[in-house]
């Protein structure tokens, strides 16, 4: 009975770590996928699920391509849509200050628009329109990769439900 009541307990705690893990996707105070990779390994080793090796390490490499692509996505699209490495710079200062100065749970991205505009206009004060189009590709690059972000951790929540079913 009590072995039966700890491997509850573990695959509570795993599946309180992956929805956390899916919040944290959107909510950059959270680290959403490494919550969600975290529950998955102690869901994985933790119950002695059958659970293939091979999901454990697809989710591995797609949570640290997303880490790199977090960076690589906003600094292309922000390029592609005319923005400067002063908007790039902009989108950091802005997002950490929009964490602290703006107290609602869209603050840091509030926050990263702002530095963008701000800083493409320290930049090129008499070009609007191009501060506009880098904010524009800052906001499509966010997407991009809180979208991308998302997907996995829907798919690891998915595949350890899947397990627990016996569907996968």
């Amino acid at each position: 009975m009590k072995q039966k009541s700890t491997k509850i307990l573990v695959i509570l705690i795993a599946l309180i770590l992956m929805i956390v893990g899916l919040l944290g996707t959107v909510l950059p105070v959270l680290p959403g996928l490494l919550l969600s990779l975290c529950g998955l390994l102690i869901y994985k080793f933790g119950t002695d699920a059958d659970l293939s090796m091979v999901y454990i390490w697809i989710f591995v490499l797609l949570t640290a391509a997303s880490v790199v692509l977090n960076y690589v996505i906003p600094a292309r699209t922000n390029k592609k849509y005319g923005g400067t490495r002063w908007g790039s710079i902009g989108s950091v200062i802005g997002t950490i200050l929009g964490l602290i100065f703006i107290p609602i749970p869209i603050g840091f991205l509030i926050g990263m628009l702002l530095g963008v505009f701000i800083a493409e206009l320290l930049h090129d004060k008499n070009d609007k329109k191009k501060a506009y189009n880098s904010v524009k590709g800052a906001f499509i690059g966010f997407i991009y990769g809180t979208g991308f972000n998302f997907m996995v951790g829907l798919a690891i929540l998915a595949v350890v439900i899947g397990n627990l079913f016996n569907w996968i």
